[in-house]
């Protein structure tokens, strides 16, 4: 990815101004953003420790969630880090191949978590409404190839957006009003076309997350209308809790997703700074609150993450 050039007579970095507007307040608003992001950080690798650690977890669901945690883990730190450094110590500039580079797995990253919250929707489908087959349909190995081919169709939709971003020609702006290198963003600067970009990230924005919230949605309507036809009660509120759980992360991450694209693409009534401060939650703060909601609703997960935390 850092092999991505410009034109001979384009810069070689671009500036990063943070939130325009707020400038004054860029200390303040690291406070939060260093709070998040080490919450991010601490909860997401304690699942992945405690998993690893504990054999009993070593279940599709439980490598479900270590998949998710992956993610949200390398969204965050695509983005927080490099955010930053602009309100600390005003590091605005970034090469062009390392604001390329950001962008893709930026999206990437996105696209691969999208992905994981259907496989996930999938696994509760067969586990509440075809508990029999469970165990022989998803397997771990099986988990891991459909994790796979998550990965490779991110690669396949989001390799043209830097690749697209690489070829227009950039002049004398090198100025980027965001933190971090977004593709329309990046786009806007250049003094070429960027009708190719725009279609292309619509487009992409429409057929990866309209295409997995429709098998999301399908999956949960037919795991909610199964959980009804239960008998056991007991059995009943288990379903429902691990459910639960699954479906508060998905309501998050895609409502965050989806409100700030369409406020970045549709409402240029709104502030700019409240486009990038939305944008800027979006790789904030779903990372942070996954990890409690899996701890919290799964009983499982809790009490193995209670465990380690009071051998401590």
């Amino acid at each position: 990815m850092a092999a991505f050039n410009l034109t001979p007579s384009g810069p070689s970095e671009f500036i990063l101004t943070g939130i325009p507007g707020l400038e004054a307040a860029h200390i303040w608003i690291s406070i939060p953003f260093s709070v998040f992001y080490i919450m991010d950080l601490l909860g997401n690798f304690t699942i992945l420790f405690v998993v690893g650690k504990e054999q009993t977890l070593h279940k599709p669901m439980y490598l479900l969630i270590c998949m998710l945690a992956l993610t949200d883990i390398v969204m965050s730190t695509s983005v927080v880090p490099k955010a930053l450094g602009i309100f600390w110590f005003n590091f605005r500039s970034i090469t062009v191949g390392g604001c390329f580079t950001q962008t893709f797995f930026l999206y990437m990253v996105s696209a691969m978590q999208s992905a994981v919250l259907v496989i996930m929707a999938f696994d509760r489908y067969i586990a509440i409404c075809n508990p029999l087959r469970y165990a022989t349909v998803l397997t771990n190995a099986r988990i891991a190839k459909l994790g796979l081919v998550g990965s490779i169709r991110a690669v396949f939709f989001i390799l043209p957006e830097p690749l697209l971003l690489s070829s227009l020609p950039f002049c004398t702006n090198q100025i980027i009003p965001n933190t971090y290198c977004d593709h329309i963003a990046v786009a806007k600067i250049s003094c070429g076309d960027i009708t190719v970009n725009k279609i292309y990230g619509l487009l992409i924005a429409l057929v990866v997350i309209g295409s997995d919230l429709t098998l999301i949605v399908l999956s949960y309507s037919l795991i909610i209308r199964a959980i009804f036809r239960i008998s056991s009660k007991e059995a009943h509120q288990k379903a429902l809790n691990t459910c639960t759980a699954h479906i508060c992360v998905m309501l998050i991450s895609y409502s965050f997703c989806l409100f700030s694209s369409v406020t970045h693409r549709f409402g240029e009534h709104i502030a700019p700074h409240i486009h990038i401060i939305l944008a800027n939650l979006y790789f904030t703060v779903p990372p942070m609150l996954n990890p409690i909601i899996y701890g919290v609703k799964i009983k499982e997960l809790r009490e193995k993450v209670g465990k380690h935390i009071c051998r401590i």
